[in-house]
């Protein structure tokens, strides 16, 4: 008998990607939803579980789902894929548009994950910079452009995890440079004040992803989308695994999207809040940049990141520790949660920094 075959070795030294789960009073680490998804649709989705056939698979082209979220966005149901969170939809598209011998564009600081999938797949990865304010450095979008010449190019708007978004001008800019796919990830796209899926149509080598995680308050049930053209989601359901969407997850994204008035609502508020916690900023010792997603990054100006994010838990406020992250030395990240989940981490940190 052999011994075990050890791991591909272009996968070492990876960790996976991953937050601290634990038992605080104010969590404020996941850019989650503050608030539970609607009491409707709990009671919606009961009776729908209750009626499934359980002994059946489910639709493998998740139909109803793929109608109401192409009447949401606009555009036709061929042109709208689904998976398991935002993060398969990811994934999906580096297995169909990756893979040896080409490579994935990102522009740091980003998303952790945009790199992780893209060495999983077995994709190369060429990392362009931003600006010192974390806009998109455009002269080292040209140089990665020419350099790597990759084949899917990720942005992310709002960008995780220092909240700016892309402009238009921006995407578009980036469009007519890439040789590739180009990926906008808005898993805040609902936050913001603009989003590329009006870019999108048949032509236009443009994915536009997104997920029911944040606002639509359904973290627990990992359900993620993307519009593109109908051509990029043919090539996705060619690479997906059979049955990829279960009936319980279709049914809970469809009723979801009876909830539109609720959802815009809590983004209202939650936007609200996002203010009212980059006001209270203003007045303490703490660099910050502008945010269209529901988190806002700061760095404490006296104080070391890391020792901040310790006495904050210690007063039972977690918020992200990104202090030792490349490029994001000494910076936090606080989700934004309910007013009185805010008050206590604005609380907590005028404490620390005093």
């Amino acid at each position: 008998m052999g011994a075990l075959i050890p791991v591909r070795e272009d996968l070492g030294l990876f960790e996976g990607y991953h937050s601290p789960q634990v038992d605080v009073d104010v969590r404020l680490n996941t850019n989650e939803s503050p608030y539970p998804p609607p009491a409707g649709w709990l009671d919606a989705l009961h009776d729908a579980i209750a009626a499934l056939p359980f002994h059946r698979y489910p639709d493998r082209r998740f139909t109803a789902l793929r109608a109401g979220l192409a009447e949401l966005e606009g555009v036709r149901p061929e042109q709208v894929f689904v998976a398991n969170g935002s993060n398969e939809v990811l994934q999906t598209l580096l297995l169909a548009y990756g893979g040896p011998a080409r490579t994935a564009a990102v522009f740091e600081p980003t998303y952790a994950l945009h790199s992780h999938i893209a060495t999983v797949t077995g994709t190369k990865v060429a990392v362009g910079e931003r600006n010192h304010d974390f806009t998109l450095d455009m002269d080292d979008v040209a140089r990665v452009m020419k350099d790597a010449e990759p084949a899917v190019t990720f942005l992310c708007s709002p960008n995780n995890p220092t909240g700016r978004i892309e402009p238009p001008e921006v995407v578009r800019a980036v469009l007519e440079q890439a040789p590739g796919l180009v990926v906008v990830d808005e898993a805040y796209g609902q936050f913001s004040r603009w989003s590329a899926l009006e870019l999108v149509d048949e032509t236009t080598p443009l994915v536009v992803v997104r997920t029911f995680s944040k606002t639509w308050s359904m973290a627990a049930a990992r359900l993620g989308y993307c519009v593109a053209p109908s051509s990029v989601v043919a090539a996705l359901e060619q690479v997906v695994l059979p049955y990829h969407v279960d009936a319980m997850k279709q049914a809970a994204g469809t009723l979801a999207l009876r909830f539109k008035s609720e959802m815009q609502a809590r983004i209202a508020g939650i936007n609200e809040e996002r203010g009212r916690i980059a006001a209270a900023f203003a007045d303490l010792p703490v660099d910050t940049w502008p945010s269209d997603a529901n988190f806002v990054l700061f760095r404490p100006v006296h104080r070391d990141g890391n020792n901040v994010w310790q006495a904050l838990l210690e007063r039972s406020v977690l918020v992200r520790n990104c202090a030792s992250w490349p490029r994001l030395s000494g910076c936090l990240r606080v989700t934004i949660g309910t007013p009185a989940e805010n008050d206590r981490f604005l609380a907590a940190l005028r404490e620390v920094l005093q």
